[in-house]
């Protein structure tokens, strides 16, 4: 989910490669926001969102589903070069630089984060880090003292880590914003809270996208597969969620590249 000026906007995968995809940009999100922030506390949550990165990365083979992801989306656009109702120049422009991303996985010589798996400064908090409160002072001396570094070390040490991981960054950023603009909003009003929709099998839809004012007191509750979905408007009431019965506009956006 994320949130701008004027619209709330609700994001649901419809595969399993894009949920992968969704919650590493969240934590590659996360990420950069604290890697560039100065305290201790903050480099915490940065280690701690960098292993969270790791696990992702030693499930299945991250790097070869990306690149069948990119090659697919790439050869669409290359196909829509020719139609005079598409802006050949920009197209151009934008497969080449999945062509780059893609040569850059490509020359990954091991999956993502294998360098640092096999760092042992990392591998002692990640061990650790299974344990509620695992990383507390006593346990993790060695961790404690980086902690009390410079900021112009820890700074240093953060950036080192985290550009290992650029070519995956990248490759999802890409991938993302172009699924994300492969469709536009239709406005909809829902009947009673709720609205369901089949879906076209014939064609690859990936994510579901709901927005809505951000002054609005509902949030959007979307479940379903590339068949079919099922979106649920609620309200959250004395900390319990319950569904309106109203009719509400929002704009949906199914994506499909």
């Amino acid at each position: 989910m994320s949130t701008s000026a004027v619209q709330i906007i609700y994001e649901h995968p419809l595969n399993e490669r894009i949920r992968t995809m969704l919650r590493l940009e969240h934590l590659f999100s996360l990420a950069m926001h604290y890697r560039v922030k100065q305290e201790s506390w903050d480099s915490r949550i940065f280690i701690s969102t960098l292993i969270d990165l790791l696990d992702i990365f030693s499930r299945g083979d991250l790097k070869n589903e990306l690149i069948k992801e990119l090659e697919r989306s790439a050869s669409t656009l290359r196909a829509l070069i020719e139609n005079p109702n598409v802006d050949s120049s920009r197209l151009s422009t934008i497969t080449r630089a999945m062509e780059h991303l893609i040569d850059n996985l490509y020359g990954m010589k091991h999956q993502p984060g294998h360098e640092l798996r096999t760092d042992e400064f990392l591998t002692a908090i990640r061990q650790r880090s299974t344990i509620p409160g695992g990383s507390c002072d006593f346990d993790l001396p060695a961790y404690h003292r980086w902690l009390e570094q410079p900021w112009a070390q820890r700074e240093a040490a953060q950036k080192r880590w985290f550009s290992q991981l650029d070519p995956i960054r990248q490759a999802i950023d890409l991938q993302l914003k172009m699924i994300r603009n492969s469709a536009d909003p239709r406005t909809i009003v829902s009947d009673g809270g709720s609205y369901q929709q089949s879906l076209d099998t014939s064609l690859p839809f990936q994510l579901l996208r709901v927005s809505l004012p951000a002054e609005s007191p509902y949030y959007a509750e979307i479940s379903g597969s590339r068949h079919r979905f099922n979106i649920r408007f609620l309200l959250q009431q004395d900390g319990r969620a319950q569904k309106t019965d109203e009719n509400v506009s929002f704009q949906l956006t199914c994506c499909s590249l």
